[in-house]
């Protein structure tokens, strides 16, 4: 069966549909402002994604498709969609894998051609904007779609059934428990958001606590909840880089933050977690990592649209650079997780929130906003499913401590709190 062209642009479409068709079975329909349109579906069944083209330039995403020319399309209203998001999604990747190979280029060789982490400045100055764009967003629009508790980071689903906020509550809990934290004990959290964890740790565990963050927002209502719960004088919230902090403390964590430190600062990042643990202390560090060893972007562009509208300057190492660079700060590892399985299903909780508040959050911040945060959430879904990005804690104290000092077991971990 051809395909019938209906409109000029139809007509210039219709050869790179049908070759796609003859290739996959896609349950698309691409239409030129509302025509009749180009199925590429080979059956009779109703298609579950329909592309609008609005003009040349979301033609052009669609003759060359990677996942950033796609996303930058959809997000400028080049392109406008309808479909699930998830359906969106993958049939975005099906479009990318044939774009990914239609230049006869291995897709490593052409993701690693387009990283630029070494031009990537992490000024104080640098790393507050990047900060600033993605989290000062709006309070208000978080709250819609995380946790009760606005945990912005990966769950932790210990038997699988849980919800969003019993998991985020386990996450924090098994992050405390982990680094042993003990009554009187004073701990910094690295990148503390909203205050969740800071606040876990002096209500449950007893420590005195100081969070810092580079968002404006996150500080301000993490300073009111702080106050409400009557813990001002255990909780200290500061709009603070780390570079900046002076100890010691006898915990560190940092959750969801090391992202944006970048590549070549990562040794220097981990020597001054170091140099802030007092001794005999305990550190974790909580982080999103690539599953490419050359610590390259995740395939079809998908890395490119993150950069450029998620998280710019955002750098997602290897877990192997994790590990030299952290050794190369004077930390030992002593125990390393990885929780993907657990981010997936956190992307899952938050992306469906996202969607069935879809209206009232696109009442509340600018289209292209509401556009990028909807492709994010359910991108970031399918690279944590499909292995692609890795979450992992990794448990670490200052390198060169006698043996002795270290557990026999990780059995304190799932026991309880340690004694």
């Amino acid at each position: 069966m051809r395909i019938s062209a209906t409109s000029p642009l139809d007509a210039a479409l219709a050869p790179w549909a049908e070759r796609l068709r003859q290739r996959l079975d896609v349950p698309l329909l691409v239409r030129w402002n509302g025509g009749a349109g180009l199925r590429l579906s080979r059956s009779d069944t109703p298609p579950r994604v329909v592309v609008d083209v609005r003009d040349a330039t979301g033609a052009g995403a669609l003759l060359a498709p990677s996942l950033d020319h796609l996303g930058h399309a959809y997000v400028e209203g080049h392109l406008d969609v309808a479909g699930s998001a998830h359906d969106i999604v993958d049939v975005a990747h099906r479009l990318a894998e044939i774009g990914d190979s239609a230049d006869g280029q291995p897709g490593w060789v052409r993701r690693m051609a387009c990283r630029v982490a070494d031009a990537v400045s992490h000024t104080r100055h640098a790393d507050r904007q990047a900060i600033q764009y993605h989290y000062d967003v709006s309070n208000d629009f978080y709250a819609e779609w995380l946790d009760p508790a606005m945990v912005y980071s990966c769950a932790y689903f210990e038997q699988g059934s849980e919800t969003l906020a019993e998991a985020q509550v386990k996450k924090i809990d098994h992050i405390l428990t982990k680094i042993r934290l003990q009554p009187g004990q004073r701990l910094l959290d690295i990148g503390c958001g909203w205050g969740a964890l800071v606040l876990r740790a002096a209500q449950q565990f007893g420590a005195r606590c100081v969070g810092i963050t580079l968002s404006q927002r996150q500080f301000d209502l993490a300073t009111e909840r702080v106050r409400a719960a009557g813990l001002h004088d255990r909780i200290e919230i500061r709009l603070q880089d780390y570079r900046d902090v002076r100890g010691p403390f006898d915990r560190v964590t940092s959750v969801g933050m090391f992202e944006h430190v970048g590549l070549k600062n990562l040794p220097g990042y981990f020597r001054i977690i170091h140099d802030l643990l007092a001794p005999g202390g305990w550190a974790m560090n909580h982080g999103i990592t690539s599953t490419d060893p050359a610590n390259g972007e995740t395939s079809h562009g998908g890395g490119r649209f993150i950069e450029q509208y998620v998280f710019p300057q955002g750098e997602l190492p290897h877990i192997g650079t994790v590990l030299t660079a952290l050794q190369e700060g004077g930390l030992e590892p002593f125990d390393i997780e990885n929780l993907r399985r657990h981010y997936a299903r956190t992307l899952q909780c938050w992306s469906d929130a996202f969607e069935a508040r879809s209206e009232r959050l696109r009442a509340m911040v600018p289209e292209k906003t509401w556009r990028i945060w909807r492709m994010y959430l359910v991108g970031s879904q399918w690279a944590f499913e499909h292995d692609e990005i890795a979450l992992f804690q990794v448990l670490c104290r200052r390198a060169g401590g006698a043996a002795e000092a270290l557990p026999w077991s990780r059995r304190w971990m799932y026991e309880g709190r340690a004694g």
